[in-house]
Formats: C-alpha cells, sequence, structure tokens
C-alpha cells in the first residue's frame, strides 16, 4: 500500500515536470519570460555596449578591475579574444564611439598589448603580472547600452544612425 501512493505522488511529479518542460518560452529584452506559440526557445544575446575613452585603445587588450581599481578580477585567455574568428577588437563607430565585441563594462581598462600581440602569446599571463601592463584605469569618457545585439540587423548602421541623430537618449547610459 505504502508503495503504490509512493509511486503514484512520483508519478505527479514526473507529470508535472514534463508537462512544465514542455511549455516553451523565450526571455524578452527586459528579462521576463514570455510564452512562445512557434515552440521554440529563444536566447536572449549579448548586450549591445557602445563606449568613447580618453585615447585610442581600440586595439588593446580589455581587462576588468576592482570597484577599487586595485587588481584585475577578468581577463581573457589568449584564446577567448576571437569573436566570429576574428580578433575581438571593437567596431569603429561614427563620432569616436566604439562598438563591443569583447564584452566589457564599466570597471574595463586596457592593457599595453594588442590583440594581435596577446594572441602570439605562449601562455596566458597571470592576472598580477598583467596589472604592470595597465595604460589607464579609468579609460571611459562615455558608455552606452543599446538594448541587445541581436536587435538589430545592420548592427554598425543602425548604430550610427542612432549615434549622428543624436538619439543616444533611448539608450541606457552606464557612464
Amino acid at each position: 500500500m505504502r508503495k503504490k501512493s509512493i509511486l503514484r505522488l512520483l508519478s505527479g511529479f514526473l507529470s508535472a515536470g514534463l508537462l512544465f518542460m514542455s511549455c516553451s518560452h523565450h526571455v524578452s529584452s527586459s528579462g521576463s519570460a514570455v510564452a512562445s506559440k512557434k515552440g521554440t526557445v529563444a536566447v536572449n544575446s549579448p548586450p549591445c555596449i557602445i563606449y568613447r575613452t580618453r585615447s585610442d585603445y581600440s586595439m588593446y587588450v580589455p581587462v576588468t578591475l576592482s570597484a577599487d581599481k586595485s587588481k584585475i578580477v577578468s581577463y581573457p585567455d589568449i584564446k577567448d579574444i576571437y569573436y566570429n574568428g576574428k580578433l575581438s577588437v571593437p567596431t569603429l563607430l561614427a563620432n569616436g564611439f566604439l562598438l563591443d565585441n569583447r564584452g566589457i563594462g564599466l570597471q574595463v581598462a586596457f592593457l599595453d598589448y594588442t590583440y594581435e600581440e596577446y594572441s602570439k602569446l605562449a601562455s596566458t599571463p597571470h592576472a598580477t603580472d598583467l596589472m604592470s601592463l595597465l595604460m589607464d584605469k579609468d579609460p571611459l569618457i562615455e558608455m552606452y547600452q543599446c538594448g541587445r545585439r541581436s536587435q538589430y540587423t545592420d548592427i554598425e548602421h543602425e548604430l550610427n544612425v542612432l549615434i549622428t541623430s543624436g538619439k543616444l537618449n533611448t539608450c541606457n547610459k552606464l557612464k
């Protein structure tokens, strides 16, 4: 009798789990789940980050610093500096803006290594060794998140129009 109760209980959990897993949804850019009628799951794409820096660091490898800028908390492996099979240098946009292709944030700093030089290193250096190679601990003039990369059909052109038309206020200003 007790085994039958346990089996019924397990069967109920299994049925509920299968029902839940069979529902299709995707996450909208606002982060909320939205039902999909096509039976596919849409995955959020990376954020669309554009920025300007005090100097031209576009060819240099970005790292992430701690909030107090005293240490490197994140940096790429020498194999991880590619985007779509090419070195992940940012895309040059209008008015000195750059489109991030690497995944930078507000705590970005740049190493005195170009992407090309870094990709040719025999092994990835340790973070403590890279600290002495920082060129600027506060390189950003301004930074915006303009939605998700997937919302654009011609990202470079559409961002240039956004920049030159003075509509950056439609983006989320990060700095």
